[in-house]
């Protein structure tokens, strides 16, 4: 269902810092994160490891963003992405515009020639959009129920996964 004016779109130089502010709000009083996502993304950026980095508008204003990067497989398969993190301003969420990133994110993955994503997540909520949990394929660390993976051929990996880097950011 789409959502009235809201407009998603790369990211532009000049984005940078209002998407640190939109990814530190949106985290702000999630009692589950460590609240170093926006470091992440500055980190990926500085790496040159934002294969997708969307922004979402809603009457030109940026209320949403959301990243997407390489990871690597331990069982040697390639082109799989890692998703994450997802930004909506406090006051926007709920309203689909986390949703409207993924699945324009997720799109523009397969057009890319993408084979999967993965990422880890609020148990519940990635599973409308085809994500699984599987004993299979694992994020070492990270509880079967919090990491979630989509294949987009078929083909889901076996063994571990390691994402950028930059996902170990401070800030510090």
């Amino acid at each position: 269902m789409p959502i009235d004016s809201l407009l998603i779109r790369d990211e532009t130089e000049n984005d940078c810092e209002e998407i640190t502010t939109i990814t530190a709000k949106a985290f702000e009083k999630l009692e589950i994160s460590d609240h170093t996502e926006q470091f992440v993304i500055m980190g990926l950026r500085a790496a040159n490891a934002l294969t997708l980095s969307l922004v979402a508008e809603k009457k030109g204003e940026m209320v949403g963003h959301i990243a997407f990067s390489p990871v690597t497989l331990s069982d040697g398969s390639t082109d799989w992405y890692g998703l994450g993190p997802v930004s909506v301003l406090p006051e926007h969420q709920g309203k689909g515009i986390g949703s409207a990133l993924i699945q324009e994110g997720l799109a523009r993955l397969k057009v890319l020639g993408a084979k999967g994503c993965c990422l880890v997540g609020h148990p519940g909520y990635y599973g409308r959009f085809g994500f699984v949990n599987t004993d299979e394929f694992t994020l070492e660390g990270v509880p079967v129920e919090a990491f979630f993976a989509l294949s987009f051929d078929g083909n889901m990996p076996r063994g571990n996964v390691a994402f950028h880097d930059a996902f170990f950011a401070t800030g510090k």
